[in-house]
């Protein structure tokens, strides 16, 4: 199959498994395509799904990422001994795990092509990812405490793992609370890899998005809670920050000499 014939295999399976799907019609262009696609991915509930489909959407996401390229570790400079800054789709790192900022549900971003890395995450993932997920939160019979973190596979993203973590959400002023679950978030995700000997974790910048977390504080309780862990726990772990933003790298580079 060539991409285009595997997108329109994938669209027209998501398509026939709703009723209310019927009349969408296939777009012409493989750009709109591919947003159709994301889309249908995006909403998809966590139900189970045919072996086929799994089979042509891996070979497609295969080939998306050899189209994006990946960046790995050892492409990078540190800026300081077991620390890294860069920019870029976090997507796209080959590390041991990258972490995801995640909502309490844990399922990722039902939105249909909406720019958080949530939503980033699962699409290149694939379906596997959201099922993983629902497999955990079933047994968890509740929604993920803040602070908190998970670890599933990465599935077609060119990580090992994925770490979720669900940050603080922001309204009104930054309390003492919002600044200890924020550093609860990257101790949690440090003491998860460390718990499944992983050697390299990149972070993205946690609430700072969708909930609202001012960018500098957060750029300063994210470096000053990994580099403390670092230097408590004698660790091997190389943690990357990334930033997807020119003004959040210009304040980690700064924050960071």
């Amino acid at each position: 199959m060539t991409q285009e014939q595997r997108v329109d295999y994938l669209i027209h399976y998501l398509l026939n498994e709703r009723e209310e799907y019927q009349n969408i019609a296939l777009p012409s262009g493989l750009a709109e395509k591919r947003w159709l696609l994301r889309s249908l991915m995006n909403i998809r509930p966590p139900i189970p799904i045919s072996a086929d489909f799994l089979s042509v959407q891996d070979a497609y996401l295969r080939d998306c990422l050899a189209e994006r390229g990946v960046t790995n570790l050892n492409d990078l400079t540190p800026v300081r001994p077991g620390l890294y800054l860069w920019q870029g789709d976090i997507t796209t790192l080959a590390v041991d795990a990258i972490v995801n900022a995640a909502n309490s549900q844990m399922l990722g971003c039902f939105v249909p092509c909406h720019g958080c890395i949530d939503n980033a995450i699962h699409t290149y993932a694939g379906v596997q990812l959201r099922l993983e997920c629902a497999r955990i939160m079933a047994e968890q019979k509740g929604p993920e405490p803040t602070g908190k973190a998970k670890i599933t596979k990465a599935y077609h993203l060119p990580c090992r793992y994925v770490l979720h973590t669900v940050g603080p959400i922001i309204n009104g002023a930054v309390t003492q609370t919002d600044r200890e679950l924020l550093a609860s978030c990257y101790r949690s995700c440090l003491e998860l890899a460390a718990d499944n000997d992983l050697h390299s974790v990149a972070f993205c910048c946690i609430s700072t998005g969708e909930f609202h977390f001012p960018n500098v504080l957060a750029a300063e309780i994210a470096i000053q809670t990994v580099q403390t862990w670092q230097q408590q726990n004698s660790s091997q772990i190389e943690v990357i920050f990334n930033v997807f933003k020119d003004n959040d790298y210009a304040i980690y580079k700064r924050l960071l000499g």
